[in-house]
């Protein structure tokens, strides 16, 4: 017998007292549609900070190929959309990815997504956070560390308000980032150095100057690897699974959410990126990836520092998103009993707005001692956990349609089972190009949660790591 879950038969309508049974699983609120949902996951994406705070180290890494391997990312991107939005559907839970393959793949592989999951939503936020330093340098300069720890506790401060008024306030300042990215977009075409052709010559300036000339050729394996950091530029357009039971119709507003970002954000990414690569001055300014000075090379001080400090309002933005998708994540694990009771007890606490807090002041705050590890180190231990996770995710997608599951009611990805079988393949082979030491230390915490698992979590099955499913209210 197989160690997977079982679908849950449909809850019988209860009792009030019976809802406001401590005992109980406590469920969180459908309070947003697919409009704030939307605007929420976008902010996820935060496109703008992305831009300017990931993209700068895949210039100094790829050069004139950055756009090209941004494009193939966002393209196997369109096949893991495909994945999260049918199982998404299927199973509406603010766990996420490890209640989907919890519940196709078995609760191993689920808790291993877990794992992977919660590395990358504690790494991500002060990845994003310590780049706010560089974009308030026109006013006041800040360590970055500092600054992207004080980012993180106010971040965190904001996840313990009510989600509807975080997804207005996330709303705004994604305009804020949008705007952003259009002035770069429009500059960089309007200053334009190269033609179209740039995009696939895919030369780098050389640090050594062991190329002739200064340059080097960005051959085909650092393209592959630089798919990790691909992949993590456009990952935010999962949280819709997690905010999927908290959607109003998530069978119909998860598959939209899901689908509808990954083509904005990718959209607003790739545009700026391409405008980038063509209006550098130079292949050696291309790669030092500093968009603020081209910004202010092709304009004026006043602009460039307009849109420095839109890119910090939108860093600001996307720690809010990403501490308020992250705190679900825990609030969930707890209430399926992943952890010793006092700790399950604790993570699924809600506050008198609705929020998680106890999970949220253990996001935020963690995440702010991250700000001071070595960046590398995060981006590389991120790109690999991303990759190992979305491998996961293609998994349990090709187990999606196994006995009832394949008549649940859920949207359905076209080009099934193809789609999750060559994301697989490809997936695996860009894990095993990425850097070794970064597979050590994710492998590390692999090896560390297995055991956990083995010792703790299995043994104590009928109590412990009880993955649910809660109700999505449709008929």
């Amino acid at each position: 017998m197989t160690d997977t879950l079982r679908p849950l038969p449909p809850p019988t309508a209860a009792p009030p007292a019976a809802l406001a049974d401590p005992g109980r699983p406590q469920k969180l609120k459908r309070s947003i549609g697919v409009v704030g949902g939307t605007l929420l996951t976008l902010s996820c994406v935060t496109p703008a900070s992305t831009l300017f705070v990931v993209v700068p180290d895949l210039f100094s890494s790829l050069g004139t190929a950055t756009a090209l391997t941004i494009a193939i990312g966002s393209l196997l991107c369109v096949g893991v959309a495909f994945c999260y939005s049918e199982l998404g559907t299927l199973i509406p839970s603010a766990g996420g990815e490890y209640a989907m393959v919890s519940t196709m793949a078995g609760r191993l592989a689920g808790w291993l997504v877990f794992v992977l999951s919660l590395l990358v939503v504690m790494i991500v936020p002060p990845v994003i956070a310590m780049g706010t330093a560089d974009y308030l340098a026109p006013l006041v300069h800040l360590d970055p560390s500092y600054a992207g720890a004080g980012v993180m506790i106010c971040a965190t401060l904001a996840g313990l308000l009510d989600l509807r008024a975080n997804a207005w306030i996330t709303g705004i300042f994604l305009v804020l980032e949008v705007v952003a990215a259009g002035v770069v977009a429009v500059l960089g075409f309007a200053h334009a150095e190269r033609g179209p052709g740039s995009l696939v010559d895919l030369s780098v300036a050389s640090g050594s100057g062991s190329g002739p000339g200064g340059v080097d050729t960005v051959t085909a394996m650092l393209i592959v690897s630089g798919l990790a950091i691909a992949l993590f530029v456009t990952q935010g357009f999962s949280t819709a699974v997690y905010l999927s039971e908290e959607l109003e119709n998530p069978r119909r507003n998860v598959a939209r959410t899901v689908l509808a970002t990954l083509g904005i954000s990718a959209v607003i990414i790739l545009v700026p990126v391409v405008a980038i690569t063509m209006g550098a001055e130079s292949l050696t300014a291309l790669t030092e990836g500093d968009i603020g000075a081209m910004v202010a090379a092709w304009s004026n001080s006043a602009v460039g520092t307009f849109v420095s400090l839109c890119v910090a309002l939108a860093i600001v933005n996307a720690g809010i998103v990403m501490v308020i998708q992250n705190s679900r994540v825990l609030f969930a694990s707890a209430r399926d009993k992943a952890w010793p009771t006092p700790v399950n007890k604790a993570l699924s606490k809600l506050g008198a707005s609705g929020a998680p807090w106890v999970a949220t002041l253990l996001v935020g705050v963690p995440g702010a001692l991250l700000c001071f590890v070595n960046l590398d180190t995060l981006y590389g231990v991120t790109g690999v956990s991303v990759t190992g996770m979305y491998l996961l995710v293609a998994v349990a997608a090709l187990l999606a349609r196994r006995g009832s599951h394949g008549h649940g009611a859920a949207w359905r990805m076209p080009l099934w089972p193809a789609v999750p079988v060559v994301l697989i393949a490809v997936l695996a082979y860009v894990l095993s190009q990425q850097e070794t030491e970064y597979l050590v230390w994710t492998g590390g915490t692999v090896l560390v949660a297995t055991l956990y698992w083995a010792l703790y979590l299995r043994p104590r099955r009928d109590t412990r790591w009880l993955v649910s499913v809660p109700e999505d209210g449709q008929g």
